[in-house]
């Protein structure tokens, strides 16, 4: 076979035609260009005209220095399936660690993947796989990923791990993990394992889009627990919705996160914890100048680290729980956490608190932050049924109902199907003062309703709301705190935010300052001391 420096797909072989396996030609081309490379030194590069290319029961082993460029999304669409191997995954390309050796002496080299879509749809396996992702591809130096579109894969869409000097751009990845139930590993839009490459790791994530994916839009993740946490890493300019986590940081140390959009959620839109294989939470890490708004759950969930960690000039708002929550996971590190940095955000219109502490923290930094209008969970119980009332596939209408605007934002609805049937339970996202709004039954789908919709008239609850709820709870150990220059306080009608600081009966508050900030406006007291705080400063606080 000649080998040029860029071949044509179709002139070797290729189809594309939608119904021949085009995966033999491609894996041929392949492992011509990548031998052809090895004696020469000059990566190659594989043109594939417009077409619908079916890589069928196999992946196609890659090999360093060659690339594959498409004619563009939905132009040039590599279709996956398994049918004559149902317990095999088919990811496009595969080169990994398990499989075939990779690591940093045996990685792949100088590889662009750029310009087509890769439709996951007709791979499912017996069993979920972790490997039934769109491209696993391991140990990559000096890669570039971009204009990708990848979806509806059984796994992860993107799932490739120890990048170095790599970026990833522009890369679309919707209703990935379609076999992961939610608490699997993998599942997720673009998921990148890190730690291989040592204690830096040059990646760049840029400009992408990841949309009702199983687990998260995207995450990092460190490999193995003895391993550095690396440095180097930036995800910038990215868009995460209805997914289970929007972006997570489950091991990496320094991650920059910045200018991203992190909206509708199911869990959190921005994670840090021990979620991850390794159980090791990441740290050091920045966000900044990100909106992170109408989550299911929380706004920013920040746990099993060490700590530093700072947020700067977000926007968190309107979420189902916690604008921002400090917690632990069982199984990973449970130590205090040190220097959390929240600055010059504005925490808003959250259902519970602003800002919930529920683990240990040393000398955080709550400076110039505006936490106001949160506790929006203020509506009581309620309930209805018969005339007037309907469900559509993300909705309960009460045309008689007069609910209070965003009070039952993150309660969850019960609703009866029928006599001697058991309740359904969805996610209330939003209200008005006659429709709730509620989350899809799972990232991705198009109904809230595990069942079918439920029909007219059906009988529904909604849970009492929980009080107090404050712009910053404590309620847990905090030690030499500095909580200064914030704007703590509700100007809504009614108000509900309840104080602007509690600090709970389970709470220490040990040292630290508290001095130059606005309490006031709050629905109740401006602050409540279930536990007294100890020592340190409190001073010069508008009340």
């Amino acid at each position: 076979m000649t080998v040029p420096l860029t071949a044509d797909a179709q002139e070797y072989g290729l189809l594309g035609d939608g119904v021949a396996d085009d995966r033999p030609a491609l894996q041929e081309l392949v492992d011509a260009l990548g031998d052809a490379t090895a004696a020469d030194g000059r990566p190659r590069t594989v043109r594939v005209p417009a077409g619908r290319y079916v890589i069928r029961d196999r992946p196609v082993l890659w090999r360093s220095g060659v690339s594959l460029v498409g004619a563009g999304r939905g132009a040039t669409c590599f279709e996956l399936s398994n049918p004559g191997a149902p317990t095999r995954p088919v990811p496009l390309a595969w080169f990994t660690t398990a499989q075939h050796g990779a690591g940093r002496e045996r990685h792949l080299a100088d590889v662009t993947f750029a310009h087509f879509e890769i439709d996951g749809l007709r791979v499912r396996t017996e069993e979920y796989d972790v490997l039934a992702k769109g491209l696993g591809l391991q140990y990559v130096l000096r890669g570039r990923f971009t204009d990708l579109y990848v979806h509806d894969t059984a796994a992860t869409g993107f799932g490739c791990d120890f990048l170095q000097d790599t970026v990833v751009e522009g890369v679309l990845t919707e209703r990935c993990g379609r076999q992961d139930p939610g608490e699997d590993m993998g599942g997720a839009g673009i998921g990148i394992g890190v730690g291989g490459w040592g204690p830096v790791e040059r990646l760049a994530v840029t400009d992408c889009t990841a949309r009702g994916n199983g687990t998260n839009g995207i995450f990092l993740e460190l490999q193995q627990d003895d391993w550095v946490p690396p440095r180097g890493i930036r995800i910038t300019s990215c868009h995460t919705e209805d997914n289970r986590y929007g972006i997570s940081d489950w091991g990496a140390d320094g991650l920059l996160v910045t200018g991203c959009t992190m909206l509708g959620n199911h869990v959190a839109g921005f994670d840090v914890s021990a979620q991850g294989t390794t159980n090791v939470g990441g740290r050091g890490g920045l966000v900044t100048g990100c909106v992170i708004d109408a989550n299911t759950g929380d706004g920013i969930a920040l746990g099993n680290t060490p700590g530093p960690y700072g947020f700067h000039g977000n926007r968190v708002g309107n979420n189902g729980r916690y604008g921002y929550w400090e917690h632990n996971l069982a199984g990973g590190d449970q130590e205090p956490a040190t220097d959390i940095v929240l600055e010059s955000n504005d925490i808003h219109d959250n259902a519970l608190d602003g800002i919930r502490v529920d683990a240990p923290l040393h000398e955080p930094a709550f400076l110039g932050n505006r936490i106001r209008g949160n506790g929006r969970r203020a509506a009581p119980r309620t309930g209805g049924g018969g005339e007037g009332v309907h469900c559509g596939p993300l909705s309960l209408t009460d045309e008689r109902a007069d609910w209070l605007p965003g009070g039952h934002r993150g309660k969850e609805l019960a609703v009866g199907t029928g006599p001697g049937q058991d309740d359904v339970t969805a996610v209330v996202v939003d209200n008005t003062a006659t429709e709730l709004t509620l989350a899809p039954v799972r990232p991705g789908a198009g109904t809230a309703w595990s069942g079918g919709t439920p029909g007219p008239g059906a009988a529904y609850r909604l849970p009492d709301c929980p009080a107090p709820r404050a712009g910053l709870t404590a309620a847990a150990a905090v030690t030499h705190p500095y909580v200064q220059g914030n704007r703590v306080r509700d100007d809504g009608h009614p108000r509900t935010q309840v104080h602007a600081v509690w600090i709970a009966p389970e709470a220490t508050w040990t040292g630290g300052r508290v001095s130059g900030n606005d309490f006031g406006g709050n629905a109740s007291a401006s602050t409540r001391f279930d536990s007294a705080p100890s020592g340190g400063r409190w001073r010069d606080n508008a009340a």
